[in-house]
């Protein structure tokens, strides 16, 4: 699909992108190809996502808005954290140096009930440290994640503990602590926090990528790959920057709109890789990995996650 047929639809997609979020079943909207058959016909459409096509939000989805016709695709999303009971912990990579792409963790359980876990119980949480950044004026080292990976929940307060391996992967509480959460943005795009790093065995490169270049600017049709703590190493094509979804993030969170995220089609990432950063072919970061599903991964921008956060990403020492 042409870059100028996107440039027509996003604003009637913005007009009608509300709308469409507030109706029963829907989970997101974007810019995408209009799909017939199986197959892509080339026509610019608005992308509903929706948990099920039988539902009665199938049939609340105009066939066209304005001329541009809709496409209604089945999907669920979900921040991609993973959860587990103190009692099922298990070992996992441990590194000597922090690096780009491997588990975190906060260093506390929080308690959750049915229907966020199968039974009431304190939870542990992990994901993924994805790149070092530094406070914009300060020389300091902090460690890029997810907001619902470092604060998880409406509890957190700046300077939680945070562990690597995470406490999921069998790290301690006290022994493996790596650093304090320092600062957070769950917003309308953003979904992040930083680790302030009490430790300098660090090195600013992704685990198997190499060395971080620097922020970019993520385009449709762009390779691009991610290390996260469950699926390792993943590459796929970014399929559109205009994807708006929603995400429960649970006890105290709940439900959340973000807007403006780039979207990659594919089996991308799962539970436990949110917080992972998304490289360019020059190692530029691109975007920060949030959640999706089997099918589709979504990551906020990099630039707005800098800017919301207040820092930049570590340069590469000459």
């Amino acid at each position: 699909m042409a870059g100028d047929g996107r440039a027509v639809v996003r604003p009637i997609k913005r007009l009608v992108e509300d709308d469409f979020l507030g109706r029963p079943g829907v989970v997101g909207v974007d810019i995408g190809e209009k799909v017939v058959g199986g197959r892509g016909t080339g026509v610019p459409a608005i992308v509903v996502y929706v948990r099920r096509k039988r539902s009665a939000a199938r049939f609340t989805i105009p066939p066209d808005v304005l001329g541009v016709p809709t496409d209604v695709v089945e999907d669920t999303f979900l921040p991609h954290h993973t959860l587990a009971s103190p009692e099922g912990v298990s070992g996992a990579e441990r590194h000597e140096l922090l690096l780009g792409g491997i588990g975190v963790g906060p260093s506390r359980a929080v308690r959750l009930v049915p229907p966020d876990v199968p039974a009431v119980d304190d939870y542990l949480v992990a994901g993924t440290l994805g790149a070092f950044v530094t406070p914009r004026g300060k020389r300091r080292t902090m460690a890029l994640t997810a907001f619902h990976i470092a604060c998880v929940d409406d509890a957190w307060a700046v300077g939680d503990p945070m562990v690597h391996p995470s406490r999921v992967d069998g790290g301690h509480p006290y022994r493996d602590r790596i650093g304090v959460l320092a600062r957070a943005a769950l917003s309308g795009t953003v979904d992040a926090a930083a680790i302030l790093l009490t430790t300098p065995r660090t090195r600013p490169e992704v685990v198997g990528l190499g060395t971080v270049a620097g922020p970019g600017k993520a385009r449709v049709g762009q390779h691009v790959r991610k290390r996260g703590r469950t699926t390792a190493l993943t590459e796929g094509v970014v399929a559109s920057t205009d994807a708006a979804i929603t995400l429960d993030f649970g006890v105290g969170l709940g439900v959340r709109t973000l807007r403006d995220q780039i979207r990659v089609e594919g089996p991308f990432g799962y539970h436990g890789d949110s917080g992972a950063v998304l490289l360019d072919d020059a190692n530029h970061v691109v975007g920060l990995y949030c959640g999706g599903s089997r099918s589709r991964a979504f990551a906020n921008p990099i630039a707005n996650v800098l800017d919301q956060l207040d820092v930049d990403l570590l340069p590469v020492e000459p």
